[in-house]
């Protein structure tokens, strides 16, 4: 199979990267199901690429729907080192304007029903990751380089993502809350994509695209989706720019992906008790036993 370098996930709205070229559709099975569609392979700037639409292409799948295992585990069988992934997110506070991006440095989490998607271990094997910094400063400085190469683009960088279950809205209380506790913006999928990378030893980071303030500004009494819909065709374009940009940052800084072996190190099971079918569903992470 070829190997890429480089995964990128789209979000809502970010759909295909039509600047890719010599592009092919790989379909991948992995230990945890299908991914959320076939993986689009193709060059940019002739760098080898692999997208992912997180929900699907047409846009079938709902945050908690989505088979985030598989999707990371089919980056890993590719060969990625790094992953871009982007993200339509609700502004927090006043100074993350729609069509803003924002590069989170932070993640907490207010899900409720992704505890098997949120981890590849158990079953025998037990394994505890360093997560205190859950994304790649490297790759949060290229997306900031990457963000200022367009022109007109507002970008902040760090900030504390709040990954909220869904599919619904916040209530104007939950909104407030999440305000005084000091939360940036809010999403609904990026919190288990960094987890699952780091476990599987690949860089990540969000490409966080604001189109909205959620409920608690008075000029947004109620997000709607019509409204999401908007900002996120304004940001879509400025969002290929930026991964077009960022990519080519990756190879002219021949970045070296500082995670590799990090997951070995965090396993705490002995190998002699390790569960042998789990072992095998892991041999893309933990190697062959």
């Amino acid at each position: 199979m070829e190997k890429v370098k480089i995964g990128i996930i789209g979000g809502s709205g970010l759909y295909n990267m039509a600047e890719l070229k010599d592009v092919q559709e790989i379909h991948l099975a992995t230990p945890f199901g299908k991914p959320s569609d076939a993986f689009i392979v193709g060059s940019l700037e002739g760098i080898r690429v692999a997208f992912l639409p997180r929900h699907g292409r047409g846009h079938r799948l709902l945050p908690t729907e989505i088979p985030f295992r598989a999707n990371i585990y089919a980056m890993k069988l590719l060969g990625v080192d790094f992953i871009f992934s982007v993200s339509a997110v609700g502004s927090l506070q006043e100074k993350y304007a729609p069509t803003d991006f924002v590069i989170p440095d932070q993640f907490f989490d207010r899900t409720r029903a992704r505890t098997e998607e949120s981890t590849f271990f158990g079953n025998g094997i037990v394994a505890h990751i360093t997560f205190s910094h859950p994304v790649c400063p490297q790759l949060c400085d290229i997306l900031e380089q990457a963000c200022k190469r367009v022109e007109g683009l507002r970008v902040h960088r760090g900030g504390t993502y709040l990954c909220m279950e869904g599919p619904a809205f916040s209530t104007k209380a939950e909104s407030n809350v999440y305000r005084q506790l000091g939360m940036d913006v809010i999403g609904m999928t990026n919190l288990q994509e960094a987890k699952l990378a780091r476990e599987a030893e690949i860089a990540y980071a969000t490409l966080a695209l604001v189109t909205d303030y959620d409920c608690w500004h008075e000029s947004h009494d109620s997000v709607t989706v019509e409204m999401v819909i908007e900002y996120l065709n304004k940001n879509v374009r400025n969002a290929q720019l930026v991964l077009k940009e960022a990519i080519k940052l990756v190879e002219e800084k021949k970045l070296k992906n500082p995670y590799i072996g990090a997951t070995r190190r965090a396993i705490l099971t002995s190998p002699e008790y390790w569960n042998t079918e789990t072992a095998k569903k892991l041999e893309a992470i933990i190697g062959k036993t």
